[in-house]
């Protein structure tokens, strides 16, 4: 996030001796990405972040894939991945390349016997159904039906869930995940032409500190496989912390939709960024004011991206056949654009209720086993007339 944030308690100046109330020293954490370039921050624990104390299992988790050079339109029932109690467990990997892997997840359970860190990439989670807390050794961040959830690669966390009913949608980015540049100026500030602005953003909040030594068990995700660890003392030991590097949350109900006179293309729905995809945004909007406007997406041809769409919620007027968890995949090299009987529907049309979280990758996606286990496998005829 491109600015500051602090909780709890920190010394005066980065890099000095920062004592305890009953003697002793605080130990000083540089959490930071990209080296020494990228966002930081520094955290005081209570007890040394380096004692390991066993190491256990590894176990390989990278996906399995069925169809490595796709040029077929699809479309996926995600409402089909099914439930499962553990929150790791729970992922079902479905399209992937070298820079991103994008799945479901339909965890049962709260994680409370392990914590977790991905020391490979950046988390995204989309709250499709559920709600609870996202609690980090920064602090806690609630979360509800759509949220999105950025987590920093190497962040400690557990998460914990109100019910069993839990649908969410992950991404796993190789490079960090940042709001768009365009957005921002040259201070990182979010300018007044952007869809939202700082104050929609839900920072940690709630620092828990615990001064416990024992046995805690830590998962890591590294080289795509988990290694199980067990650490010394508690990993939520933090007392104070302060920088630009942290996670937090953003609902899809805060964007505000960028409208014109005639449609508007895809980056005016963008609301993430990173150097080998995007997220946009789909939200209720106004249709386009020009008398003779098409409110219909144009065809358009995705010759450097593979375009995926994740339906949230209302009726997507430019897709027929369509339900709540429902992905399509629309890769480059072939045109697409609405269904039949879409543009001529949606003429003299006002607004839209829909919602979906659209990712455009800039290198072709692979499809896993799981994902063809969900395929319908008929989509890419849905535009024959």
């Amino acid at each position: 996030m491109p600015f500051y944030h602090t909780l709890g308690q920190i010394p005066p100046k980065r890099h000095t001796q920062f004592e305890k109330p009953d003697g002793g020293l605080y130990y000083e954490q540089l959490f930071g990405t990209i080296g020494f370039d990228g966002m930081s921050s520094l955290l005081y624990h209570i007890h040394r972040p380096t004692m390991v104390k066993e190491v256990l299992e590894s176990v390989a988790m990278e996906p399995k894939l069925a169809v490595e050079k796709n040029m077929l339109s699809r479309k996926l029932i995600g409402f089909d991945i099914t439930p499962v109690d553990d929150f790791i467990e729970s992922r079902v990997p479905l399209l992937v390349n070298k820079d991103v892997i994008f799945g479901l997840a339909a965890p049962r359970r709260s994680m409370t016997e392990y914590f977790y860190k991905n020391a490979d990439s950046d988390e995204m989670l989309f709250i499709h159904r559920g709600s609870g807390n996202l609690r980090t050794l920064l602090g806690t961040i609630p979360f509800e039906y759509g949220d999105y959830l950025v987590i920093p690669r190497g962040m400690i966390y557990q998460i914990e869930f109100n019910s069993d009913d839990n649908r969410l949608l992950y991404l796993e980015s190789h490079t960090p995940i940042y709001t768009p540049k365009r957005y921002r100026n040259h201070f990182g500030q979010l300018l007044e032409h952007s869809p939202f602005c700082e104050r929609d953003f839900v920072l940690p909040r709630d620092l828990e500190t615990h001064d416990e030594k024992g046995e805690f068990l830590m998962k890591i995700k590294k080289q795509g496989s988990l290694h199980s660890l067990v650490y010394a003392s508690h990993p939520f030991d933090v007392v104070g912390w302060d920088g630009y590097n942290f996670p937090y949350g953003f609902s899809i109900f805060n964007f505000e939709p960028i409208t014109g006179r005639v449609h508007q293309p895809p980056p005016v729905h963008q609301t993430f960024q990173t150097d080998s995809f995007v997220v946009c945004s789909f939200c209720p909007r106004l249709y386009d004011y020009h008398p003779k406007a098409i409110p219909a997406p144009y065809n358009h041809s995705n010759i450097d991206s593979d375009e995926v769409l994740y339906y949230v919620d209302g009726d997507f007027m430019s897709r027929n056949d369509i339900a709540k968890g429902h992905i399509t995949l629309h890769p480059g090299g072939i045109p697409h654009g609405p269904h039949p009987g879409a543009m001529e529907r949606s003429i003299g049309k006002k607004e839209t209720q829909e919602y979906a979280v659209m990712v455009d990758t800039f290198r072709p996606l692979m499809l896993t086993e799981q994902a063809m286990r969900i395929d319908d496998g008929k989509y890419y005829k849905s535009w024959l007339e």
